[in-house]
């Protein structure tokens, strides 16, 4: 959807050219208002209250005897509390010194994080190598930036007797991931857990891909706004402490994704101080700091947790048992109805195969150029079902590879996930 419909006839005030060709956005085509009375399994935010003690340090944070300094610009680069416990966090689990006041930097969410990595360190004619799928803004943003996209994508397994049905047994061609590589290759996009196919890179793949940046001295762009997110058996590595990767690696992480706060909008990188300078410097220039009640809050939430890694108390492990039994309900609904779900090792999507639907809607009036986007139109239109077409992820040239799937978000409310399920029955 085009942010305006009416462009201004004077020429002089036209859109900047800059700007021009990135006027379509699918998150405001495809967000419901509260009146429109859908199922919305469709944008990546849960639809209840975050934890209790996550809001009331917050609270504890806005108190009438709490430091007046709380209230009042926090330090551009981040509050000290914050990139301290940040730098405490990783520091742990990279085993490594990480200074907070050097090699950390607060931001307005992962966006915000994401911008600056690809602003201050692409320009005219840069390559950046994008594996999809992908979000939408990695795109957008290299554009912006003056850089050339090159697109790679995960690929399902084509061996038929293989009983693997996770977002695992999608891979790269990594022969043509090294022939994407040249002297003007900038930097890398990864993106473990993967949005929208829940794909956990394996330390093997992470090994192939950053020899390949030592190699052609590329920068690595590591986007892990879903690392705690992780079923079963699999586990999320952090390239940043694979072997000598740190020292060519911006990581960067989400309070919206850690903590189901989407509405904070607070996110962070960590790299190494060489390579936070130029965040720094691009972030000093835009939206300089941000809020800091709720950096405040999000630091005391962080130290509270940093004690309790790896036990049952941890925020972060009842959150993965908690979505695990979300994503069974979800897959049982898919799967009773004949849509085939991608099972994902994390994240909290699911994309599925709706094709087994085929013989029982009409796409005939849909005037959507994507068969994925037919789909969601006509689900959303006629049974009331949000959910997200997966071409939005894709580039041109790979968008056929998402046409007989949809994205489900199943970070809900039971009762909302029960809905859903009575929705899809109809199928039956």
């Amino acid at each position: 959807m085009a942010l305006n419909p009416h462009p201004n006839q004077n020429s002089k005030f036209a859109l900047s050219s800059k700007y021009q060709g990135l006027e379509d956005n699918i998150w405001l085509s495809l967000s419901p208002s509260d009146s429109d009375n859908v199922v919305n399994l469709g944008q990546g935010f849960p639809d209840y209250n975050p934890a209790v003690e996550i809001v009331k340090n917050l609270a504890k944070a806005c108190e009438p005897d709490a430091s007046y300094l709380n209230h009042q610009y926090a330090r551009a680069f981040g509050h000290v509390r914050l990139v301290k416990a940040l730098a405490q966090l990783y520091g742990k689990l990279l085993n490594r010194v990480i200074e907070p006041m050097t090699e950390v930097l607060i931001t307005g969410g992962a966006y915000g994080a994401l911008f600056y990595s690809i602003m201050a360190n692409v320009g005219e004619g840069d390559e950046v190598i994008v594996i999809e799928p992908a979000f939408d803004c990695y795109e957008t943003m290299i554009k912006l930036a003056g850089g050339i996209p090159k697109f790679i994508p995960l690929l399902p397994s084509s061996d038929t007797s293989s009983n693997d049905n996770t977002s695992g047994s999608w891979t790269l061609d990594m022969e043509k991931l090294r022939n994407l590589f040249n002297r003007k290759t900038k930097a890398i996009i990864l993106n473990s857990p993967n949005n929208p196919l829940g794909k956990v890179f394996t330390r093997q793949e992470l090994l192939i891909i950053g020899n390949l940046c030592k190699e052609f001295n590329v920068l690595i762009i590591s986007d892990e706004v879903y690392e705690w997110i992780v079923y079963d058996e699999n586990e999320h590595i952090r390239i940043a402490g694979v072997e000598d990767f740190w020292d060519r690696t911006i990581t960067i992480g989400s309070a919206g994704k850690s903590f189901s706060l989407t509405g904070w909008k607070l996110g962070w990188a960590y790299a190494p101080a060489h390579l936070m300078f130029n965040l720094r410097i691009a972030h000093q220039n835009c939206t300089y700091l941000c809020q800091t009640p709720e950096q405040e809050a999000l630091a005391i939430t962080i130290e509270e947790q940093i004690e309790r890694l790896g036990t049952p108390e941890s925020y972060f492990y009842k959150m993965v048992q908690e979505l695990t039994r979300k994503r069974g309900m979800m897959i049982k609904s898919l799967q009773e109805v004949g849509v085939t779900p991608v099972i994902p090792q994390g994240g909290y999507f699911v994309m599925a195969n709706w094709r087994g639907l085929e013989n029982k809607i009409d796409l005939s009036k849909e005037t959507d150029k994507d068969e994925d986007f037919k789909f969601v139109r006509w689900l959303c239109r006629e049974k009331k079902l949000l959910g997200i077409p997966p071409s939005a992820f894709y580039s041109e040239g790979h968008k056929q590879l998402a046409k007989n799937f949809i994205r489900f978000n199943f970070y809900k409310k039971d009762e909302t996930l029960v809905e859903a399920d009575k929705i899809l029955s109809t199928f039956k």
